[in-house]
């Protein structure tokens, strides 16, 4: 055989080798890269994404996208092969795997954790859009979880409306503790509740529930201090003068936050908020609008160009990571609070693009 021939032959038999090396080869990465977006003022899956009833809407146009990410799973092993093709493929972003899932997480609890977060999203964007159009919304108590195995389980539910503890009224959740804590362990609590299901279906309807029920639970003794405790968590939540429903599967965690909420403000107002522009963003909001910081930016930009976007709304403190990289004619608008991003849709509706507030490479 000739050596030229035999030099080849090795050498691909060595490149076999090495590659059926790298796929066995186990490797604690993980990879990101674009995910879908959606409009929020249009459908999905054939039903729309925001359905209001009980207050009039106003026609839309243009589009409010949020973005997504999508994320190997917690319990996928990455091979040495695909983090190598992650890593030189230029959407693509290869990541110690413990960024994405700390403390070893698992596909479930990840799951569980983002429905939890999407739902909460969900329920700030209502409050902050409401608020941002001078719309009152009611502030309540809930339970938001109960421990297993403590002795609110049975007795107590996710979702049940706490009124008032031993007859004192309940106005905020630390008042929910204040109040268990003055028992000793053993004595019973008596709490005054709306039951999860009766408080839905009234927020449903667009009304404040009627009717309470009363529980009493024993108090049990709380490791290392011994203090009194009943095994809930207690949260807040709101009741909203109209129905918001906002359905949209397969997605999960906070960062759709902001676009849920411009997208209901667009809809209850005159105002052609876009102009008939495409928008995307992305950023988590609290009750009171501000704007939160969100996980894979750049993934989340390269998805909203690739869709059609033209400006993307990004939370102030993602500006910097953002504009490292931005994606060829996208502008990238910098937002601090749900009146920042209404205020640029403004000026994107009019063509006034000059003043907006750009994001910049530097922090």
């Amino acid at each position: 055989m000739p050596r030229r021939t035999a030099t080849m032959l090795a050498s691909t038999l060595v490149l076999f080798a090495l590659l059926c090396a790298g796929v066995f080869i186990k490797v604690p990465y993980s990879e990101m890269s674009p995910g879908p977006t959606v409009n929020t003022l249009g459908d999905s899956h054939g039903a729309p994404v925001l359905n209001i009833s009980g207050r009039k809407t106003y026609p839309t146009s243009g589009h409010l996208n949020m973005t997504t990410v999508r994320v190997t799973g917690a319990d996928y092993e990455m091979n040495l092969v695909e983090a190598v093709y992650g890593w030189l493929a230029g959407d693509n972003i290869v990541v110690p795997h413990e960024n994405l899932y700390p403390n070893g997480k698992t596909d479930a609890e990840s799951t569980q954790e983002n429905a939890e977060e999407f739902s909460q999203s969900q329920q700030s964007a209502k409050v902050a859009a409401l608020k941002q159009l001078g719309i009152p919304v009611t502030p309540r108590v809930i339970v938001a979880s109960v421990v297993k195995d403590s002795p609110s389980e049975g007795r107590l539910h996710a979702g049940d409306v706490v009124k008032a503890v031993d007859g004192a009224p309940v106005t905020a959740p630390e008042d929910v503790a204040k109040l268990v804590t003055k028992h000793k362990p053993g004595e019973p609590v008596e709490f005054t509740i709306v039951p999860a299901a009766d408080a839905a279906a009234a927020a449903k309807a667009g009304r404040e529930p009627t009717g309470t029920s009363k529980v009493t639970v024993t108090a049990g003794k709380a490791e290392g201090d011994g203090r009194a405790i009943v095994g809930i968590r207690a949260g807040s939540d709101h009741t909203f003068p109209f129905t918001i429903d906002i359905k949209l599967a397969d997605v999960g965690g906070p960062s759709a936050g902001l676009m849920f909420a411009l997208g209901i403000v667009d809809k209850l107002t005159p105002e052609d908020l876009t102009g008939g522009k495409f928008v995307a963003g992305t950023g988590t909001i609290d009750d009171a609008g501000k704007v939160g910081p969100i996980g894979g930016i750049q993934m989340k930009t390269i998805g909203a160009r690739k869709a059609g976007a033209e400006y993307f709304l990004t939370p102030a403190d993602n500006c910097a990571s953002a504009a490292s990289n931005v994606p060829d004619g996208l502008t990238l608008v910098k937002v601090s609070t749900i009146d920042d991003a209404t205020k640029s849709l403004q000026k994107i509706s009019r063509g006034d693009t000059a003043g907006l507030p750009q994001c910049s490479a530097k922090p």
